[in-house]
């Protein structure tokens, strides 16, 4: 194919296509180390108007609020998240569980509860100091055209079409991402079964800074510390109940949250605005192709179970700005190959880590029933097994970005 010439640096620099929240990290992140781009992004620049700017509540892992704090966006962001300062693992009828305590591993915080809504205003207020940053939005990515060094993409405005050329293309636009689809990478999808509803309550007893994280035959569900005695209730249900718990009055839902989660905390109550989302494993087949790479959701969409996805994903985002800011050519094919090398050992783990506790943590199966006792009596137990534990699920795994290494246990 003959392809026409575009120069290494283009007008538009490094293209992200997509504006959520690991999109809108990577966009910040270039900004900071002072890489020109460009953010396309479907929706208004609103907190209102952004999908991923939902009513989840994050739990956000130290290395991930160690990167937030380095590009300049926990500042916006640090007087509405609460601490989590012990996690409480358990499996409902079973004896064995594991707690880990931030003071045992020498932090303050294994990490901080933030609703989405409130991380997305602080990126947009981040947003909104990047002095090389462009920010097209609303705007869609409609066409793809490879060129010798890199991409012309045709985007859509409100003003009218627009062709950008990028030295280096990133999908950053979600589970179903657009970018993945015209780049010819196959996806690799699981669906669970399950639907997840979540929402705030208020528990009799103090949460004390404590997230619980509890297994079942139904599935997961957890509890997440928040302001003024409030906890963020995530609620796994099977795929062919989620109709009926979304039909529930308060009285009702609570009742069934009661009987999954238990009476650690007391009498659950005040239930807030529940919201389902399905649940899905998608997975790229490659993370990379000639000058273009994707991350976040659009490289892989984990369950939700460890709060593991916008973790990952950030990581995902601070490798490659750290990577594209030591290198000549942002698009160039070794570059790329560093990055997805990079990122393996991280992305294998904590996908298999978030699938492997779904099949064997959730199956209704007796004779499971001492083994997985036995294993988190161990993990709670065993001082190097707890600390490598609490060290991944603060996000510090493989060879992570620079940026996350801030105050490392």
């Amino acid at each position: 194919m003959n392809v026409p010439e575009s120069p290494v640096m283009s007008e538009s620099g490094v293209l992200i296509v997509g504006g959520g929240l690991v999109g809108a990290s990577l966009a910040i992140a270039l900004d900071a180390a002072g890489i020109k781009a460009t953010l396309v992004e479907t929706a208004a620049p609103r907190t209102d108007a952004q999908p991923s700017y939902d009513e989840r509540n994050l739990a956000l892992a130290r290395a991930t609020v160690n990167g937030l704090e380095a590009i300049g966006v926990w500042r916006h962001a640090a007087a509405r998240a609460t601490p989590i300062r012990h996690i409480h693992v358990s499996r409902a009828g079973e004896f064995g569980s594991a707690r880990i305590d931030a003071d045992r591993q020498g932090v303050d915080a294994l990490g901080w509860t933030l609703p989405a809504r409130e991380l997305g205003t602080a990126l947009l207020r981040r947003l909104d100091e990047c002095a090389r940053l462009t920010r097209l939005a609303p705007a869609t990515l409609s066409a793809l055209q490879p060129l010798a060094s890199g991409w012309r993409a045709q985007v859509q405005t409100a003003d009218g079409a627009r062709n950008l050329d990028t030295p280096l293309l990133v999908g950053a636009d979600g589970t179903s991402s657009f970018v993945r689809a015209q780049l010819g990478i196959d996806a690799e999808r699981h669906d669970y079964g399950q639907t997840l509803f979540v929402c705030t309550v208020t528990p009799e007893r103090d949460h004390a800074n404590r997230a619980y994280e509890r297994f079942a035959d139904d599935g997961p569900v957890a509890l997440l510390p928040l302001a003024e005695r409030r906890c963020g209730l995530v609620l796994t249900v099977s795929a062919d109940e989620a109709e009926a718990v979304a039909a529930l009055d308060d009285a009702g839902f609570i009742e069934l949250a009661q009987r999954r989660f238990g009476w650690r905390l007391g009498r659950l109550g005040r239930p807030g605005r529940r919201h389902p989302y399905a649940i899905h494993r998608v997975a790229a087949a490659q993370l990379t192709a000639p000058r273009a790479v994707l991350v976040g959701n659009a490289a892989q969409t984990v369950h939700p179970i460890g709060a593991q996805g916008f973790n990952l994903g950030l990581r995902d985002a601070l490798t490659l700005a750290e990577l594209v800011a030591a290198a000549p050519d942002p698009g160039a094919a070794d570059l790329l190959e560093r990055y997805a090398a990079r990122r393996a050992p991280d992305r294998d783990g904590t996908m298999a880590m978030s699938h492997g506790l779904v099949r064997l943590a959730c199956l209704p199966q007796p004779l499971l029933a001492p083994l997985r006792s036995l294993a988190l009596l161990a993990c709670d137990r065993l001082p190097p097994l707890q600390r490598a534990l609490a060290r991944r699920g603060m996000g510090f795994r493989g060879e992570p970005p620079l940026a996350v290494l801030e105050h490392l246990p």
